[in-house]
């Protein structure tokens, strides 16, 4: 996993390692690719509205299957979270259900 790059500080909720660490190999560095582009262009993903207003989301294809990484980051402290990473079933039902938890990590 990137650690730091750019001297940004990247830090994973509980949610997103144990999505992580299911993948296989190549999939991880594929994914490992994606967090490095959103390392240096944070804005890449798409900011959600409402309720959801402090989670970006970078959609990308692994595996010829479109997933989402969810992410939040603090461009004047130089963090990035890395909140939720799975397919679009069900991705905002939970990151609704998750809101509490990964405001904490976030704050």
């Amino acid at each position: 996993m990137s650690g730091e790059k750019n001297k940004i500080k990247v830090y994973e909720s509980p949610v997103f390692k144990k999505a992580f660490k299911k993948l296989t190999e190549n999939e991880k560095d594929a994914v490992d690719n994606e967090i490095d582009i959103i390392i240096e262009n944070p804005d890449i993903g798409t900011q959600k509205k409402g309720d959801l207003s402090y989670l970006w989301v970078h959609k990308f294809e692994l595996k010829n299957q479109h997933v989402l990484l969810g992410y939040s980051w603090k461009d004047t402290e130089l963090e990035l979270y890395l909140l939720n990473f799975g397919s679009h079933e069900n991705f905002y039902q939970e990151a609704k259900n998750r809101r509490k938890a990964d405001l904490n990590i976030i704050r």
